[in-house]
């Protein structure tokens, strides 16, 4: 069977480890052809290329400057983008049938190009949905349903429906994600979406007692207070204003020592209150190489997930998967619309709160310190070997394959 894997992930080797290259490599270990568009940016100054393997093919496009740039030059580069991967596929893939065709959102932008492989080729279509988008971008206020951003709103609203119409199959990535789909899309017939959480090929970072000690001491982590580390992207979806107020009321604990590891757009926020404050028990540290950050996840006591309390979209991080394959337990604050919590507490993994009470926050510091962490831990591990692998995600996709009517 021949896989084309289209998005704006920019990835060089299906070797590489997050949700979707993991997903790549069990297609490849069970025999089948993989071909992947994976764009350039034009500030890298490449043109457009071919990487060939036995069984995985990414065709390095070069499209326009989408990121770290002005709101022209990123809008006309994302209007352009259907027609360039088309144009490339047709260049460098026109002698391949493809029977699958696999695409996250974000983007909703490449519908066309789903459109145009699904009529050449026949090809079965499955969306895995990551992200609803204009929703979310209303839910924090970056879109509105009326005036100037209505029309936006409205514009990206068809696309969106476009896309769900022409897939055969919407994976999502928890029951509350498959609820809303259906109940906002009334259109979708039953039987077209399912579930497909976030998965990864597993690698054990669970480590010894004796390695916590030496990675604490290399990153300058306490050894005598439980630590809760926060990794991953820092923007508006992550409510960091409410993270802030959380951490200030956390100054003077002296069981506890939080670690905020990552990066984005609310980065300066947190910068200026660690300058401000110069808080002892508290480090604010840029991105990791991956590797790296597993090791010190690892050598941490519970890893915590924020999301906007504005939320009325189901969301459900991949970097849970991240504490989970470290083995430590989890503490999420969230909207209460998504169901990550419930999976949590459900699961024995870890604890939940809503992100709009700083009191409830403390009173689950206070609880979560005096718990039997490291039985929590275990529990998130096996968890995550019963549901978030990629062997298991790329068995559900196989078994819908069969399911549809072609």
């Amino acid at each position: 069977m021949n896989v084309l894997f289209i998005s704006l992930l920019d990835f060089n080797s299906i070797e590489e480890h997050n949700i979707y290259t993991d997903l790549l490599r069990e297609f490849v270990k069970n025999g089948h052809a993989v071909y992947a568009v994976s764009p350039v940016e034009k500030r890298c100054n490449l043109a457009t290329y071919l990487i060939s393997e036995k069984d995985i093919h990414i065709l390095k496009l070069k499209i326009g400057n989408i990121q770290k740039t002005n709101v022209l030059e990123k809008g006309l580069s994302t209007l352009l983008i259907e027609r360039q991967y088309i144009a490339g596929i047709k260049r460098y893939f026109k002698d391949i049938k493809f029977d699958l065709v696999l695409y996250p959102t974000p983007p909703i932008t490449l519908c066309g190009v789903v459109k145009y492989i699904k009529q050449r080729d026949h090809a079965m279509t499955y969306l895995m949905l990551k992200d609803i988008f204009p929703q979310n971008a209303v839910d924090l206020q970056i879109l509105s349903k009326t005036g100037i951003k209505g029309l936006i709103y409205r514009y990206f609203r068809r696309k969106e429906k476009k896309l769900y119409e022409i897939s055969d199959r919407i994976g999502c990535m928890s029951k509350a994600n498959i609820d809303y789909v259906l109940q906002h899309n009334p259109e979708i017939r039953d039987g077209r979406v399912e579930f497909c959480p976030n998965s990864i090929e597993v690698q054990d970072f669970r480590i010894t007692d004796r390695e916590r000690i030496e990675l604490r001491r290399k990153y300058q982590i306490p050894l005598n207070k439980t630590v809760f580390v926060y990794g991953g992207n820092l923007g508006k979806p992550q409510g960091i204003p409410f993270l802030i107020d959380c951490l200030k009321m956390q100054l003077k604990n002296p069981e506890a020592f939080f670690l905020i590891v990552g990066n984005g757009t609310e980065f300066k926020k947190l910068k200026v209150f660690f300058d401000e404050y110069n808080p002892m028990n508290m480090r604010l540290m840029k991105t990791l190489p991956k590797e790296d950050y597993d090791y010190m996840i690892a050598a941490c006591d519970v890893g915590m997930i924020f999301l906007d309390y504005r939320f009325t979209i189901p969301n459900f991080p991949s970097r849970i998967l991240s504490y989970m394959q470290a083995g430590i337990p989890v503490l999420a604050c969230t909207d209460p619309n998504t169901d990550i919590g419930k999976v949590i507490e459900e699961g024995r993994f870890g604890w939940w709160c809503e992100s709009n009470s700083i009191e409830k926050f403390t009173k689950k510091i206070g609880l979560i310190i005096k718990s039997e962490k490291s039985i929590v831990g275990k529990n998130a591990f096996r968890f995550l070997l019963k549901y978030y692998t990629s062997h298991r995600v790329y068995t559900l996709i196989m078994e819908s394959m069969k399911g549809t009517n072609k």
